[in-house]
C-alpha cells in the first residue's frame, strides 16, 4: 500500500489513464456528465434504500458508489482542462468567504452571491 495519500491530481490523472480512447474533447465531457448524473443517482438510491426501506446500512456499498462519481468528476474536470485541486480550492475559498465563521443558517438566508 502507498503510504503517501493520493492526491487529486494524482487520482485525476489516473482516472484519466482509465477512460480508454474514446474518451477526448466533446465526447469526454458529454460522456462525464450523463456519467456523473448516473452514479450520483445510483449513490441517492442506495441512501434510500438504507434509509427508507429498511435496507442494512453499507458504507462500502456508499463507498463504491461515491467513488464512481468521483471517477466521473475527474472526467469531467478534465474535459474542460481543470485540475481537480484547483476546483477543491476554489470551492474551499467560496465557501469561506460565504460562511467566514462557519455554516449558519441567517448566512444562508441574507447570502449576496
Amino acid at each position: 500500500m502507498n503510504e503517501q495519500p493520493l492526491s487529486l491530481n494524482k487520482y485525476q490523472a489516473l482516472a484519466k489513464r482509465s477512460a480508454g480512447a474514446g474518451g477526448n474533447g466533446d465526447r469526454r465531457l458529454v460522456v462525464s456528465a450523463l456519467g456523473l448524473a448516473g452514479e450520483a443517482g445510483e449513490f441517492a438510491n442506495l441512501v434510500k434504500k438504507m434509509t427508507a426501506h429498511g435496507h442494512p446500512f453499507d458504507p462500502l456499498a456508499l463507498q463504491d458508489e461515491l467513488g464512481d462519481v468521483l471517477w466521473y468528476l475527474a472526467e469531467a474536470a478534465t474535459a474542460v482542462g481543470l485540475d481537480l485541486e484547483d476546483i477543491a480550492q476554489a470551492n474551499v475559498d467560496k465557501l469561506l468567504k460565504r460562511y467566514p465563521d462557519g455554516f449558519n443558517q441567517q448566512d444562508s438566508i441574507n447570502r449576496q452571491d
